[in-house]
């Protein structure tokens, strides 16, 4: 079937199986890999994207879900005031270890900002508790959420 799919402002047209998660298309059909593969059960937060704002785990998001809804992805969010900010803490707090996971605990950090730009401790553990690091880089996360919230 043909899908047009809004990523990141541009229509993408693409011909896949309605039941297609969008991760694949993002990944496979586009070229776009900062999303990753995890888990494939919306578990560990890897593959996680924004629909119409909201946090998405994109390895379970079948593309006839999407409708005329906007993605964004980690190749994007950094163009948002949020997103900006979120990228530049998380380079200031030297979050990154082995770096698989950040691009979904970007995501998830920056759709916490945007709808809570001061975050308490509680909602921040909320919200990015869906998110797994295997290296365990969770006290430079909360830094960096907290330096973003208040720059």
């Amino acid at each position: 079937m043909a899908f047009a799919i809004k990523i990141n402002g541009t229509t993408h047209d693409v011909d896949v199986d309605g039941d297609t998660p969008l991760l694949w298309i993002l990944r496979d059909v586009l070229g776009m890999t900062g999303t990753k593969f995890g888990c494939g059960m919306a578990l560990c937060g890897a593959c996680t994207v924004h629909v119409n704002g909201e946090p998405t785990r994109s390895c379970i998001t079948p593309v006839d879900s999407i409708g005329n809804s906007e993605i964004t992805t980690i190749e994007a969010i950094g163009k948002t005031p949020v997103g900006a900010k979120i990228q530049k803490a998380w380079l200031d707090r030297e979050v990154v270890q082995c770096g698989y996971c950040q691009s979904g605990q970007i995501m998830s950090a920056a759709a916490l900002l945007a709808s809570k730009p001061h975050p308490t401790d509680a909602d921040i553990d909320d919200v990015m508790s869906g998110n797994i690091c295997r290296c365990g880089t969770y006290v430079r996360i909360r830094e960096a959420i907290k330096q973003a919230a208040s720059s």
